[in-house]
């Protein structure tokens, strides 16, 4: 029996997982495979040597409730010592309840810590469209949760991205989604808040 969170590897001893849970931002939407952040932090791994396994379970269009569903088999399967859990701008574009948005990202987040793992919680903002109150609402929740939970915060996943002059260059013809060039920027913004949870080598 492997020691939790950890999977086994022909190449030697059994390493953390880091999984994934996400949506579009997280599942490479409209890029060619390997250039989305998910990946991008596999191979900065390999580069800086240390060990530990990526599973990048994202979905295009999911949503919190999606993820709170799928998630309890993720965590049977998988076994992660960190669960990064990117999800809840989808919530916001389909104008669901916050209060139902907070509620599943609070029981997942919940649900990976009694499975053992370390839970990352990836932040979101909305364009000012949405009115002012409900984004601030919608910003703020993945905030109180982290803090109400112990867990790690990403305060705002595309900082650099869609708060900068000329931010339209960053994105696909939808403008929702960030393009290659912009998925380094969102790696840099989760690193050193997950770096800390990983093994030192």
């Amino acid at each position: 029996m492997l020691p939790f969170g950890t999977t086994a590897s022909a190449q030697g001893p059994a390493r953390p997982v880091v999984l994934v849970v996400g949506d579009s931002l997280s599942a490479e939407y409209g890029l060619v495979r390997g250039s989305g952040w998910v990946a991008l932090l596999e191979a900065r791994l390999a580069q800086q040597g240390i060990a530990a396994t990526v599973v990048n379970a994202s979905i295009s269009g999911d949503t919190t409730s999606g993820g709170r569903t799928r998630l309890p088999a993720l965590l049977k399967q998988h076994r992660p010592a960190i669960v990064v859990l990117e999800l809840g701008g989808n919530d916001a574009l389909r104008g669901l309840p916050l209060a139902m948005t907070r509620d599943n990202l609070d029981t997942m987040t919940k649900a990976a810590k009694a499975a053992g793992a370390k839970v990352v919680i990836a932040g979101m903002q909305l364009p000012p469209n949405y009115g002012k109150q409900y984004g601030e609402e919608f910003a703020g929740l993945f905030a109180t949760i982290a803090r109400a939970e112990g867990a790690a915060l990403v305060p705002f996943l595309l900082k650099g991205v869609a708060d900068v002059p000329q931010a339209e260059s960053l994105f696909q013809r939808d403008r929702i989604h960030p393009t290659a060039q912009a998925h380094p920027t969102i790696l840099d913004n989760v690193w050193p808040v997950l770096r800390p949870l990983l093994p030192k080598r």
